[in-house]
């Protein structure tokens, strides 16, 4: 092993072979680095197991396949995909050397974006799905029919490999362009190219969730003491409120948690582009953005399936192998 004399410290290259070109590896702790790798892989397997669970329950069972079901299956696709192929490729990066070569660095920014960019477009359409379903119960089933999710989230998925393609388009041309040495993989945005993107990712989608579900929660309300005001006239009153207390508790601190886990994930990541900094995507500067927001797509299956009392069920039937029985697929999840 090649070491290269800097100052005071002995420092490893990345690549040996290439004395003059190979970037440094920085210096690190035995022991933090084994438990990062075992923290970072609990996380990434954690994410696809649970992201898999709800794809198998949606996919498998026909009284599932409602339409908004369908939009939490493809939020749990993106999810699923970040655990296993963005999550891995970030734990290899722990060692400070990019060693999959600039081509796969290019693909590996780019399917970053596409998946974030699309789990984001799946919490906005489901934050619409709730909303329709809560203030227009009546045209909801005239609204929102299967072939119009599919339509939705076809679109979602079809504009984020578009729109990230733009973004990225000069560095998926010249990966290496931003490289100053070998062994790195970064990536470079603009000022005003960042500001566009953090409009359209971030800004924009975090204000139509909370506008939306704040409507939501004030209908919720409103209805809850509709149902309140009638049904004490006959039964008794102290129980009903009790009830229903309960139950506007229970509907702000679900809604809440969804906003403000969505925030706090997502916030760290954008935070240089919403400080008016360049975006420099590097190992060093983001990990702990990046992470953050990876585990978002862990959180993402029990925020949107945990609360589903089907999903327990199904987890049973799935564990149990229950679902290779023929016509499990009719089985009675709801």
């Amino acid at each position: 092993m090649v070491l290269v004399i800097q100052g005071d410290h002995d420092t490893e290259l990345c690549f040996p072979q290439l004395l003059n070109t190979s970037c440094r590896k920085p210096v690190q702790h035995r022991a933090e680095t084994i438990f990062l790798y075992i923290l970072l892989s609990c996380i990434s397997s954690l994410t696809v197991v649970l992201n898999l669970l709800v794809i198998i329950s949606i996919s498998h069972f026909r009284q599932l396949q409602s339409p908004t079901n369908l939009l939490i299956l493809s939020l749990a696709v993106s999810d699923f995909l970040v655990g296993l192929l963005l999550m891995p490729v970030r734990i290899l990066l722990i060692g400070g050397c990019w060693v999959l070569g600039s081509l796969t660095c290019g693909l590996f920014y780019y399917a970053s974006a596409i998946l974030t960019s699309a789990s984001v477009g799946n919490m906005v359409l489901i934050s619409v799905d709730r909303y329709v379903a809560i203030c227009d119960p009546l045209c909801y089933l005239t609204k929102v029919t299967q072939n119009r999710v599919k339509i939705c989230v076809c679109l979602c998925w079809a504009c984020s490999v578009f729109y990230n393609g733009v973004i990225l388009m000069d560095f998926l041309k010249h990966p290496d362009r931003y490289n100053s040495c070998y062994g790195e993989c970064v990536v470079v945005i603009n000022f005003v190219t960042g500001a566009v993107d953090v409009m359209l990712t971030f800004v924009s989608p975090i204000a139509i969730i909370i506008v939306l579900y704040m409507r939501v929660f004030v209908v919720a309300v409103s209805q809850a003491r509709a149902m309140r005001s009638h049904t004490a006239a006959v039964t008794l009153q102290g129980s009903v409120t009790v009830t229903t207390k309960k139950s506007e508790r229970k509907a702000a601190r679900t809604l809440g948690v969804v906003v403000v886990v969505f925030l706090i994930c997502f916030c760290p990541y954008f935070y240089p582009s919403i400080a008016g900094q360049d975006l420099s995507t590097s190992v060093d500067i983001s990990i702990f953005g990046v992470w953050l927001l990876y585990c978002n797509s862990c959180l993402n299956p029990v925020l949107y399936a945990f609360f589903y009392p089907w999903f327990r069920r199904s987890i049973k039937l799935i564990v149990t192998l229950q679902i290779l029985q023929p016509d499990s697929c009719d089985a009675n999840i709801l």
